[in-house]
């Protein structure tokens, strides 16, 4: 999937227009629970091409006061991650040494590069828009992030430019494929070099369909699976401010091709906002996770050290909880089996049908002791479920009056549907239609 990046200096209305292209899709998506948890990531789509668009603006440090070092940083990561590049400028300020300065990076990109003139909102300032031709950077696109003027040419532009799926991608490869992510020095390496062994002549390195994530063919104690490797590839002398937008972005690629998420995380440290980013990065995209407690070995151990770290983690990932957590180390190798029979498991409660009898059976007879509560005074009778034929686990429950039923009683139909069926790892969608 391409990965669409916005740049700019500051106040241009990145965050608007990022807002203005997720928004059409972000109000399915995240109906789940109504949470965003990271506001500067979003997928979108447009035309039947889907894309994922990251806003940069919200990875600098102290935004209000920027050096334009943290900018030209910014606009090299994106160049080097991202396929698409948005920049954006704004028609009432004019051309700023700043925006110059980012059009002479820009200028030697190779990739497609659109040019977004912001709060073009009339005549006036349509004909004030053909000073940016000065930049060098050929055409570009009047828009109005704030009312969305102009943004449907945009993205007609930018939608020409993204491939379309490849039809037979899925059908090459049937083996799972397990991303390994986390934030930089959890041990992800080390867990990939203690499954895979020194005895490299079991490893086959297939060319990885993203340009900077390795895929490995394991095969071993009878699993066979992908494994995505987005540790240390292409490591770069990165200043500190940016590995963490750099790490995000290396996990939207792989969490993105993935079946499985492996969330490598530090037990010295805590379970960090970075963790959670990638977390919810697994949870946004509907794939599987499973967290691993790295180090363990390097932590003092009292009565209920794991048991108390458990619940830490469980209270930050709420109220996705019903994720499986593994404590190991990748030094001694301690439970590195049991992380990926756990990620084999997850694969397969990814995979798990219902069938609709069953289901009824089952969920009928919940609902009916404990239905939907009344609403101005009418009754909510749920008649009938089913799951939909998709990849991930997706059900519909039909019912009279399905706009009266709220979140809490959808977590609660979620948690019967996980205590009588094993989704562990899997995130759960749930709609409520018109029967």
């Amino acid at each position: 999937m391409s990965i669409i990046a916005i740049v700019g200096r500051p106040n241009v209305g990145k965050s608007t227009l990022f807002n203005r292209l997720v928004k059409r899709r972000e109000a399915i998506v995240d109906s789940v629970s109504g949470v965003t948890r990271d506001r500067h990531y979003g997928k979108s789509e447009w035309n039947g091409k889907e894309f994922s668009v990251i806003d940069t603006g919200g990875y600098i440090v102290g935004s209000d006061d920027i050096f334009e070092g943290e900018i030209r940083k910014q606009v090299q990561l994106a160049i080097d991650e991202a396929d698409i590049i948005v920049f954006v400028v704004d028609v009432e300020q004019g051309i700023t040494p700043m925006d110059a300065e980012v059009a002479k990076i820009l200028r030697q990109v190779e990739k497609p590069l659109f040019m977004a003139v912001n709060k073009v909102d009339n005549a006036m300032r349509d004909a004030d828009a053909v000073e940016f031709y000065n930049l060098g950077l050929g055409d570009y696109y009047t828009i109005s992030s704030i009312n969305g003027s102009g943004t449907g040419e945009l993205l007609d532009a930018i939608a020409q430019e993204i491939p379309k799926p490849d039809e037979n991608e899925d059908k090459e490869d049937e083996l799972p494929r397990f991303a390994v992510v986390g934030r930089p020095n959890a041990g992800k390496s080390s867990f990939i070099n203690a499954l895979i062994g020194e005895d490299r002549n079991i490893v086959t390195n297939i060319a990885g369909t993203t340009r900077d994530s390795i895929d490995t063919k394991y095969n071993r104690f009878g699993f066979e699976f992908n494994l995505v490797d987005t540790a240390g590839i292409r490591k770069k002398s990165k200043v500190k401010e940016d590995l963490e937008f750099y790490s995000v972005m290396r996990a939207v690629r792989a969490v993105e091709h993935c079946d499985v998420a492996i969330l490598v995380i530090d037990a010295t440290r805590d379970f960090e906002g970075q963790d959670e980013k990638i977390f919810w990065l697994a949870e946004k995209n509907r794939k599987g996770v499973i967290i691993l407690v790295n180090k363990w070995d390097l932590v003092e151990k009292e009565t209920n050290t794991m048991r108390d770290f458990e619940a830490k983690v469980r209270q930050a990932i709420a109220p996705f909880t019903d994720v499986p957590i593994v404590f190991i180390s990748a030094l001694t190798k301690q439970r590195i089996f049991k992380a990926i029979e756990t990620a084999v498991d997850v694969f397969e409660n990814r995979k798990r049908r219902i069938q609709t009898s069953k289901l009824n059976e089952t969920m009928l007879e919940i609902m009916e002791h404990n239905p939907p509560p009344a609403t101005k005074g009418k009754f909510i009778k749920i008649k009938y479920c089913m799951q939909l034929p998709t990849h991930t686990p997706q059900f519909a429950f039909f019912a009279n009056l399905p706009q009266y039923i709220r979140d809490p009683y959808k977590r609660y139909i979620e948690n019967q549907l996980r205590e009588h069926y094993n989704f562990n790892g899997v995130p759960i969608s749930i709609y409520f239609r018109q029967k």
